[in-house]
């Protein structure tokens, strides 16, 4: 099984590390080892909440993500992203870009750096959302009750989530503007391009998010309407699948997964930065990462891990919650990428741990539920 899933990362990671090799010898081969890991521990919490929406999805859509999703994000995210802020932020084209990325690295990296508040605002204001549509929701499984209990009430009140989102942007935005203020003002310009950026972040969460559950909720009138169906399966014993998300439903969480992804490679991307402004390195590692997050997310799906340890996703969504945070806190102050690389983990890791003292807890209950039963029917007896 676990060949199977992770085959093709094992494979990716063999040939990219001995590229690096032949590409920058045994140094080469350090940065890239480095960075795999680095993007692994930036990215655990993406697999989570990737697992939670593909296990939606049917296995044709599962091959999709694995195969150009992963085309999507190695390439896309972790090589052309980068060249491609760089163009826009310079006013160059694609191919200036690339010589640049290529042959005068540290000028290259002061221009993706430059460009850095407006990713931070896009994949932060995405990522908020995320959360914030998270933690509003009424859900029947609660992690953190005296938190989540009191939310989920204020979740009612519409668009909620919108507005929270907004306000924690125009502080951003204000704050950063009277820091470059404080400086003669000469980026000023910058706080403009917080707002629009991380509105754009917002716009796009809305419109994939938006079209995904418009899909999704077409789907369930399809499985009611075949609930009947199902039913008189189950009565001549013949076991109908369940339904997945297909077609145009499926196009769009697709869609949605890779946004997603793309907001949570942000912080990879920049954080590479620290340790190598080699564009070829940085692919080749970060892509590496990219395989193994994928892989993880199809092996959580396939073993079921999120119904058996039900607050991992909910330890998920308050990593990318603080992800969000660091990343607009990053647009005016630096944060070492340990830092945030570990606050995902513990999230997760004590999601995790929650969840396996709640199965004990199950079992136990379950155990002296049978263990009364039974001397009930001996006192009966």
């Amino acid at each position: 099984m676990v060949l199977k899933t992770f085959g093709w990362s094992f494979a990716i990671t063999a040939l990219g590390l001995v590229a690096a090799v032949f590409y920058g010898g045994w140094e080469a081969f350090g940065i890239v080892a480095i960075l795999s890991i680095l993007e692994i521990s930036l990215s655990f919490d993406n697999a989570v909440v990737n697992a939670g929406i593909l296990k939606k999805m049917s296995a044709f859509w599962q091959k999709i993500f694995l195969t150009v999703g992963v085309l999507i994000a190695v390439f896309g995210m972790r090589l052309v992203f980068p060249v491609v802020i760089v163009a826009i932020s310079a006013k160059m084209g694609p191919i200036e870009a690339v010589d640049l990325a290529l042959n005068n690295k540290d000028h290259y990296q002061e221009l993706v750096t430059d460009a850095h508040p407006a990713i931070a605002a896009f994949g932060g204001m995405f990522l908020l959302m995320i959360f914030l549509d998270f933690i509003f929701e009424d859900r029947d499984i609660q992690w953190l009750r005296w938190i989540e209990r009191p939310l989920a009430k204020l979740g009612k009140v519409d668009m909620l989530s919108v507005c929270i989102a907004l306000i924690v942007l125009l502080i951003t935005a204000f704050t950063f503007a009277t820091h470059a203020h404080q400086h003669g003002g000469a980026h000023v310009d910058k706080a403009q391009t917080v707002l629009i950026s991380g509105i754009a972040g917002l716009i796009t969460y809305m419109v994939v998010g938006g079209l995904s559950g418009y899909f999704e909720d077409k789907l369930e009138e399809e499985e009611e309407r075949e609930h009947e169906e199902e039913e008189e399966a189950a009565r001549t014993g013949k076991k109908k699948p369940a339904v997945v998300l297909a077609g145009q439903a499926a196009f769009f969480m697709f869609l949605y997964l890779e946004v997603l992804d793309a907001s949570f490679s942000f912080d990879g991307v920049i954080g590479a930065f620290a340790i190598t402004n080699d564009i070829v390195l940085m692919a080749l590692g970060l892509g590496i990462g990219a395989m193994y997050v994928r892989s993880l997310t199809v092996y959580l799906v396939r073993q079921g891990t999120l119904d058996d340890y039900v607050y991992l996703e909910h330890g998920a969504h308050y990593a990318i919650g603080a992800l969000a945070v660091i990343l607009m806190v990053t647009i005016q102050y630096e944060i070492n990428e340990v830092i945030t690389g570990l606050v995902g983990v513990i999230l997760i890791a004590w999601s995790f741990w929650s969840s396996v003292r709640r199965n004990k807890a199950l079992a136990a209950a379950e155990g002296n539920a049978g263990s009364d039963e039974k001397t009930e029917v001996s006192s009966g007896v």
